[in-house]
């Protein structure tokens, strides 16, 4: 198919409809996945990479288990064969009338974010079928003896890394890309993808208690189902045309239905499986087995991450909720309803902070029992250091304190030095920084890309600075400590597109230039669509951001200018905890 586009087959139907033969190359190799067929192409095509990685790195494995996992692997891909086959065959041909040219590819789709941000989510979705698969082979043969979490966890972190990546570059693209500033929208297609990584992540922790203790087995096995079926869930709320997104790409019903009864099928069997066969692996003698106590103390690291693991799957619900109501609504009543960012902020958010809370203080509890005094004298300092670092900081630099952002800095702080206090710890206990190992660098890694992030979306969603104004050539504004000139606009002219670019210098008050920036305006010529490509001077503490619009009859220009501080840790934080998993995933005491 990468083929076939890069020559301009137009005799392709899909071809035809998502390339032009004026496209730059390497648009014409991400235009693979650029449509509905084509995207589930892909899909089936990394399905088959993680099913060739587990026959690979699994051989150590019981040759019976692991043919149950192949043989629910392909039982899945065989799904989606079928329905590429059936519905949605990239490879229909247009002959013998076709024609000379194509239709172009989505403009908004021309970019950088194509190219990478599919692939990379995709590994994510499908790579939850291999925790998936090795859960249904558990529950198929009974065999809870077996040190199935061990198996499964490298596979959970390295699909959860693929995810977080996705996600994370998602937002950016979105960001650079529409030209209205922001880095998440609660746009339904985002939540598609933002419920199972919640949920993987109660996956981790659970796989992790499973592996060590012997408890939260049922629960291990249970998440492992729900986090797939979220993936299958989010391929069939965009594959199937019944949400209105920039993300969508189908609108057929007979596509919808198809995916919505392989849906039910793989969920509802898992399910059900489940329910028959779940209690014997719960309540299978490892539990009794000599120093295995399977008795779960108040005060203890397994009930923080079992409340943690509530709460994420509870915030995954209320996503749903808000995702799937108007639709359920519309159903019902004729009615179009939308719910919109008010609503997931006041659920997601009280739900999210006791979870934060409880990301040091696993890692600083003890397994088993911990008395409450002990607690207390682990974290007191911690808490003070947080509280002064969120209140003097802000004070400092700004004069301006409120409490959202107290709250925000103290819970990114409270991560950062309860782990911080965690690693101090572990480094006595090894004798050295050397001796710790691959997966106590990726808990370090993971918990404070959290923390970044957090700090990141505190101060960047507080302290922005937004303006939509009309201007004209020469005129200058300011915004916060910057002086930005607009300069001049001149025409332009790409391979497949014509418009104009803008030209702003952006000075410090003290007339130091900083840099010069060109958005553009572009009108695709065989859509006719118009494209804003935004312009940013990035910065590890502050971007510029600036949008051209149009031109009035007054000769004013309508220009979109934000200033958005520490934006850029939402998305270091995400590539930290990507790389907290996949260094987890390749320790020693995984492998």
């Amino acid at each position: 198919m990468v083929y076939f586009f890069i020559q301009d087959y137009f005799s392709f139907a899909y071809i035809a409809t998502h390339s032009n033969a004026s496209l730059p190359v390497f648009y014409k190799i991400s235009a693979v996945w650029g449509g509905h067929e084509g995207s589930l192409l892909l899909w089936a095509f990394l399905l088959s990479i993680w099913m060739v990685s587990v026959s690979f790195f699994s051989r150590h494995l019981p040759s019976l288990f692991l043919a149950r996992v192949l043989v629910v692997l392909g039982a899945i891909q065989f799904g989606f064969l079928l329905f590429l086959t059936l519905t949605s065959n990239p490879f229909s041909r247009l002959l013998p009338h076709y024609p000379v040219d194509g239709s172009d590819l989505n403009p908004l789709l021309q970019d950088l974010g194509l190219i990478i941000h599919p692939p990379l989510l995709y590994m994510g979705y499908v790579g939850f079928a291999v925790p998936f698969a090795f859960a249904i082979s558990t529950l198929w043969g009974g065999e809870g003896e077996l040190a199935w979490t061990k198996w499964m966890r490298s596979w959970v972190l390295i699909a959860f890394g693929f995810l977080t990546m996705g996600i994370a570059l998602g937002s950016w693209w979105a960001y650079y890309e529409l030209g209205w500033g922001g880095w998440w929208f609660w746009d339904p297609v985002e939540n598609a993808s933002f419920m199972p990584w919640l949920v993987s992540i109660a996956l981790i922790h659970s796989v992790m208690v499973s592996s060590k203790r012997k408890i939260f087995q049922g629960w291990t096995l249970l998440l492992s189902i729900i986090v797939f079926s979220l993936s299958l869930l989010g391929t069939f709320l965009v594959r199937s045309g019944v949400l209105s997104s920039v993300h969508t790409f189908a609108n057929d019903p007979k596509r919808g239905i198809f995916l919505l009864e392989f849906l039910m099928l793989t969920v509802g069997s898992a399910l059900t499986l489940y329910a028959i066969r779940g209690k014997k692996i719960l309540f299978h003698g490892d539990l009794s087995k000599e120093g295995t106590n399977s008795k779960i103390e108040l005060f203890s690291r397994e009930t923080a991450i079992l409340i943690g693991s509530v709460l994420l799957l509870v915030s995954a619900a209320t996503i749903l909720l808000g995702t799937l109501f108007p639709l359920v609504y519309d159903m019902f009543t004729g009615k179009k309803l939308s719910v919109g960012f008010p609503y997931f902020n006041r659920v997601f958010i009280p739900l999210v902070i006791p979870v934060l809370v409880l990301t040091p203080l696993g890692p600083l509890s003890h397994w088993g029992h911990n008395l409450i005094g002990m607690i207390v004298k682990e974290v007191r300092w911690i808490v003070l250091l947080s509280i002064l670092s969120s209140v003097g900081l802000p004070w400092i630099f700004t004069k301006d304190v409120s409490f959202n952002v107290v709250l925000g800095l103290g819970l990114g702080f409270w991560i950062i030095f309860g782990t911080l206090k965690k690693v101090v710890q572990k480094i006595g206990k090894q004798g050295g920084v050397l001796g710790l190992s691959l997966g106590a660098w990726g808990m370090v890694f993971a918990h404070i890309g959290i923390a970044v992030m957090v700090i990141g979306v505190t101060l960047v969603s507080y302290y922005q600075i937004e303006r939509d104004i009309l201007i004209k050539l020469g005129q200058v504004l300011s915004i916060a400590d910057y002086e930005i000139k607009f300069q001049n606009v001149e025409p332009i002219e790409g391979s497949n597109y014509i418009g104009y670019r803008g030209h702003f210098v952006v000075e410090k008050r003290s007339h130091d230039k900083v840099a010069d920036l060109f958005p553009e305006k572009r009108i695709f010529v065989v859509q006719g669509t118009k494209m804003t490509e935004t312009a940013i001077d990035p910065g590890l503490f502050r971007d510029i951001y600036i949008s051209l619009g149009d031109q009035l009859k007054d000769e004013k220009w309508t220009v979109r200018i934000y200033y958005k501080p520490f934006v850029r840790w939402i998305w270091l934080g995400a590539l930290m905890i990507a790389l907290g998993s996949f260094l987890a995933a390749i320790g020693r005491r995984v492998r």
